[in-house]
């Protein structure tokens, strides 16, 4: 066999196993494929690129790839190896690992009409996704974003660098090019392509962070002040935080709250390395924990970055449209609730709560909010053009929510809702370094 290829039989081989991994759903598609290559350890860094990249193109386009590759022959995984690999690196260089067989039914294949195939194959979407955003404006240009890859996203650390900076620094050799200052987050940046930023002494020192422009913009609708007490109710990784934390220029007591311990584990060094003091992580048993009990009325700024469906960041975790269902939906608006009311009961009087989602789906949205507000009429809605006025560049929201869209705004898809407890006469402010 020519070398040429053996290169080409070698790639779908390894394209066809990685996703044969990732399609038992036993995790998140990027930890199932980040452990294929630990147990492959012989792929260099642009064998690993070529592997990924088809895999997510495979991930983004699963349905539409079965459905065209249902007359084909031999294994589904390798037809679907070969439709991915020739979406992302072109169909001639796989020609001499194919046999005739395989090269007409890729030809086949390839010169179908995709405005000829029903919307839920066009889109490669399930059909109760479909369903849940017909309503949306412009349904089917959301999906086609939603179907694309995503840019990188970072922000700069506003208590150690100034973005046009690191813009400057960027464009001068880490990333030549490729970096263009984020329309509304003052802090973002955005790369086109994969630069190896983790080994740059700007993200060894905590000057940068990876972060998407519409979770950034979150924490602007918290606008945490100097010395107050807040509380990012889920925590995570800690992105979110570490910019609410530099917005409060490391004053006052910032609480990081998780259910999970890994999760805070993961956050401890991005912690060392913001440079910021007022950070106190704490893993709680769950939203009624005791601890979240001790701080009842006491929080000026509460951020719920609930746990959801994630609808919204299919461009980077398309893997989540096949893993999600109308059920672990139902699940995930039941938790929101619980979760929702618990935080909101560490709100002071006249302090904000902050509910956000990376999700689409109005039942994690705008239905949330809703429901809390007939249930809890001590809080009122308040517009969020108004919460980042002056804040965002020329982000326009025509309703009462912060709405973000890929195909729109060039972010993730976001949404989120400002609350405030309404003031009970003689209510005292609280003391900013109360204890958890």
């Amino acid at each position: 066999m020519a070398p040429g290829a053996q290169l080409a039989a070698a790639r779908i081989e390894q394209v066809q196993a990685a996703v044969g991994e990732i399609l038992q759903w036993s995790g998140p598609a990027d930890q199932v494929l980040s452990r294929w290559f630990r147990d492959h350890p012989k792929l260099g860094a642009r064998d690993r690129g070529v592997v990924a990249e088809a895999v997510y193109d495979i991930l983004r386009n699963l349905r539409r790839y079965r459905h065209v590759g249902e007359g084909g022959r031999g294994s589904a995984t390798r037809r679907l190896a070969i439709l991915g690999l020739a979406a992302t690196q072109g169909a001639d260089g796989l020609l001499p690992a194919l046999d005739d067989v395989e090269k007409e039914w890729l030809q086949r294949v390839s010169a179908i009409d995709e405005a000829s195939l029903a919307r839920e194959i066009r889109f490669s979407i399930p059909d109760w996704l479909s369903e849940a955003i017909e309503g949306e404006p412009d349904s089917d240009r959301l999906l086609a974003a939603l179907n694309r890859a995503a840019p990188l996203d970072i922000r700069i650390n506003p208590m150690k660098a100034e973005r046009d900076v690191i813009l400057e620094e960027l464009r001068a050799g880490v990333a030549p090019s490729m970096a263009e200052p984020t329309p509304y987050s003052p802090f973002g940046i955005r790369l086109q392509g994969r630069p190896a930023l983790t080994r740059w002494s700007r993200f060894e020192d905590g000057s940068i962070e990876v972060q998407d422009e519409g979770s950034q913009l979150l924490a602007l609708l918290v606008a945490p002040r100097r010395g107050e007490m807040v509380i990012d109710f889920c925590a995570g990784a800690g992105g979110k935080t570490l910019l609410l934390g530099a917005l409060m220029r490391s004053t006052g007591r910032l609480y990081a709250f998780d259910v999970s311990q890994a999760r805070l584990a993961r956050f401890k060094p991005r912690l060392a390395r913001s440079g910021l003091s007022n950070v106190v992580p704490v893993a709680i048993a769950n939203e009624n924990d005791v601890r979240v009990k001790r701080l009842a009325r006491k929080a000026h700024r509460v951020l719920v970055d609930a746990p959801c469906s994630g609808t919204g960041t299919l461009r980077r975790n398309p893997d989540l449209k096949w893993r999600q269902s109308p059920e672990s939906v139902s699940e995930l608006c039941a938790l929101q609730r619980s979760i929702l009311a618990s935080a909101a009961r560490c709100v002071a009087p006249g302090g904000r709560l902050v509910y956000a989602t990376c999700s689409i789906l109005q039942a994690e949205n705008e239905d949330q909010v809703e429901g809390f507000l007939a249930a809890h009429p001590e809080f009122e809605l308040l517009p969020a053009s108004g919460a980042l006025a002056g804040r965002a560049g020329a982000l326009a929201m025509p309703g009462p929510y912060l709405k973000l869209r890929p195909d729109i705004h060039g972010t993730d898809g976001f949404f989120a809702a400002v609350l405030e407890r309404r003031r009970n006469p003689g209510a005292t402010t609280p003391q900013a370094e109360g204890g958890a």
